[in-house]
């Protein structure tokens, strides 16, 4: 096995190092996606015979034409981020290409910028180019791909960045269980802030698994995450209590809200005055941490970003929700369209940005305060 493979891609997907018998083990238990099982199958000292994936990149055997993406060559603050020419890739089995249109702004794009966990990237060239969501034009197919997509339909992806493999791309190749098409009557750029934000409250809802009439509690409800939250919990039946400055107090309300809570860090008490037994679960996109736990009932579960898990007490069970788990799973993606399309889900907008002025997209997100999501057009 290739290094780069040990240390970039596989804690992309299992959170940690992984040494060739633990591969091997997952292999066969089919952990490991499709798309990177060519090259993980094959034991160390061996080729594979094809240029390796990373993330869910696609195979660069052939190139087409360059293009332009946005990345960094060295990690730093927004001010790093520039434009690089980079080979176009062309979709392999089991793909599609985009014509990417628009790429949305998200907190986990700076980590990438800022080179936040460098021991990623040690034996990985860059450029590197952040981005997990992109919306666009479907314009290549891979050979032996199954789908009912077709060349010319906007679609939406979510993007597992790796290398100078990232939405923030005008072209990108990636496997056709990533896509969707966009919403009906929607803009590539609103299409574009939902793939990844709306994945990740699927999957915080799913491994909640909280049944109608419960209460979920909500962090950063006005934020892009939480506001998708606040109305899927709504339309699968939940009694939603959501935090909320005063300035957004109507914003979340209007989301659904029941209860509109006080932001701050006695987010819990104020969630056990509105429900004195405790929530049944929360999801803490403001990522609070340790100050959400007193709002839970005993038993209680706590859906957390970025890796958190606290101190087992009272039975309370945390599940660190990582997107990229689902970034196969194009039924919920699609399930995720058709509610945008219902009216289930508002997709938000704050703000447009040529990928030329991807550094100042970068530092309005740092500055905080941004309602729906910052998007960069190619």
């Amino acid at each position: 096995m290739p290094p780069w493979y040990a240390t970039f891609v596989l804690p992309y997907f299992y959170g940690g190092s992984q040494t060739w018998g633990e591969t091997e083990s997952k292999l066969t238990a089919g952990r490991v996606p499709a798309s990177l099982r060519a090259h993980a199958a094959t034991p160390p000292g061996q080729s594979p015979g094809i240029t390796a994936s990373l993330g869910n990149m696609a195979q660069r055997q052939r190139l087409d034409p360059g293009m332009r993406a946005v990345g960094v060559t060295e990690f730093g603050g927004p001010e790093a981020l520039r434009i690089v020419e980079l080979p176009g890739p062309v979709a392999g089995p089991g793909q599609v290409r985009i014509r990417v249109h628009a790429a949305a702004v998200n907190p986990t794009d700076t980590g990438v910028r800022s080179g936040a966990r460098p021991d990623l990237y040690k034996d990985v060239p860059p450029p590197y180019v952040p981005g997990m969501d992109a919306a666009g034009v479907l314009e290549q197919i891979g050979e032996g791909t199954s789908t009912d997509l077709r060349i010319g339909d906007h679609v939406m992806a979510i993007v597992v960045p790796a290398g100078s493999h990232g939405a923030y791309s005008e072209r990108i190749a990636v496997p056709a269980e990533s896509v969707a098409r966009v919403p009906a009557g929607a803009s590539d750029v609103a299409a574009a802030t939902l793939p990844m934000n709306g994945l990740t409250v699927r999957l915080a809802l799913d491994v909640l698994g909280l049944r109608p009439g419960q209460t979920l509690a909500v962090t950063g409800a006005a934020g892009a995450v939480g506001g998708y939250a606040v109305q899927l919990a709504k339309a699968e039946g939940l009694f939603v209590i959501a935090d909320a400055s005063p300035a957004d107090e109507q914003l979340v309300t209007d989301l659904g809200a029941d209860v509109v809570v006080r932001r701050g860090e006695d987010f819990s008490e104020q969630v056990r005055e509105a429900s004195p037994d405790g929530a049944d679960g929360v999801i803490d996109a403001a990522l609070l941490n340790d100050a959400v736990v007193a709002a839970v009932r005993d038993r209680g579960r706590i859906a957390t970003l970025h890796g958190f898990r606290g101190e087992e007490e009272r039975g309370i069970a945390f599940y660190p929700v990582l997107v990229r788990s689902y970034a196969h799973e194009q039924s919920k993606l699609d399930r995720l369209r058709q509610q945008a399309e219902d009216g289930i889900l508002t997709l938000r907008v704050a703000r447009t940005f040529p990928a030329e002025q991807a550094a100042e997209a970068h530092r309005i997100l740092e500055a905080g305060g941004t309602r729906g999501r910052l998007v960069l057009e190619f």
